[in-house]
């Protein structure tokens, strides 16, 4: 039947619009047709005009060299913003856990100057952004040393630092000092093995034959020498030859570690406050060593890295 004179200008319209289909080209992906409103559909016809250019049609306008580079520049600008970010996150963890904060200024070390910014209060505040520049060069060292079987020795005896050591030895598979740095640990190997030998011979004295002719004073006094070596050697029983690089908390408190490794020749990753001398280390780390939650984010930086080199 024919049109009523209601439907007309309708069907105008979409004759009007069905002839316009021709010219109308197909849309990419990022120029989708959009639609005005619920009822009336509109369509945006995409001229060779206003057409964004293909990949293949800037390649050819740039040249094949000049194209390969513009896109290596351009992937390496994604990357430095998402490490740019990564950046930030872990610069605003520390502030959170005050690796920022030093001691006072009257107890600093000049050699610290270029890690500092200013002081607030009497107090020196760290640069953080040195912090992570330090942390990255330490934790790509370790990342190494790891990647080809070498061992690591972890030192921190100060309360803040033992429970962090000794969970990052372990998680690592590597070797800790956490209670007392017995002088020589390093430079006199020799006693060292001596003790750790006596240790066993303590832990496995039950099954020996003089046990059962020992007196209770005797096994008592055995029993308190037992727990004063485990307690100094629990984490280097493991350790028959020098470690490849050592890990210091607090290197002004732990002068005698440093100064065998330095005499070794061993390369020594520390935590350096604003009264240490980072000249004695060769990675610097600047950060508060006398927080718990700064020791902590600093080292889980460094297992996580050394965790990852060790899966790969």
């Amino acid at each position: 039947s024919p049109p009523s004179d209601e439907m007309a200008p309708e069907l105008q319209q979409i004759r009007r619009q069905t002839s316009r289909l021709s010219e109308l080209t197909v849309f990419s992906e990022e120029n989708p047709e959009k639609l005005s409103s619920e009822n009336d559909l509109h369509f945006t016809s995409i001229t060779p005009k206003n057409r964004a250019p293909s990949a293949t049609s800037n390649q050819r306008r740039l040249g094949k060299t000049k194209w390969q580079a513009f896109t290596i520049a351009r992937s390496d600008s994604r990357r430095d913003t998402h490490t740019s970010i990564m950046i930030n996150e872990l610069i605003s963890e520390m502030v959170d856990a005050g690796v920022h904060y030093g001691h006072q200024t009257k107890k600093w070390n000049p050699r610290m100057k270029p890690f500092l910014m200013k002081d607030k209060g009497g107090i020196y505040i760290i640069n953080l952004e040195k912090t992570v520049q330090q942390l990255d060069k330490a934790a790509d060292f370790l990342a190494d040393l790891v990647s080809k079987n070498k061992q690591i020795l972890f030192v921190g005896c100060k309360r803040q630092a033992q429970d962090a050591i000794r969970e990052a030895a372990e998680a690592t598979g590597q070797h800790y000092v956490n209670h007392r740095w017995l002088g020589g640990m390093l430079t006199n190997s020799t006693t060292v093995r001596k003790s750790v030998e006596r240790l066993r011979y303590l832990e496995n004295i039950e099954k020996q034959p003089e046990f059962k002719s020992m007196s209770k004073k005797e096994l008592a006094a055995l029993g308190r020498e037992r727990e004063k070596l485990l307690r100094n050697l629990r984490g280097v029983r493991n350790l028959e030859k020098k470690p490849d690089a050592i890990v210091i908390v607090d290197s002004a408190r732990e002068t005698i570690a440093v100064a065998e490794a330095q005499r070794l020749g061993i390369p020594i990753v520390a935590i350096v406050d604003t009264n240490a001398d980072p000249a004695k280390v060769d990675f610097p780390i600047p950060g508060n060593d006398d927080a718990i939650r700064s020791i902590r984010i600093i080292l889980q930086n460094l297992v996580d890295a050394m965790l990852a080199a060790k899966k790969n």
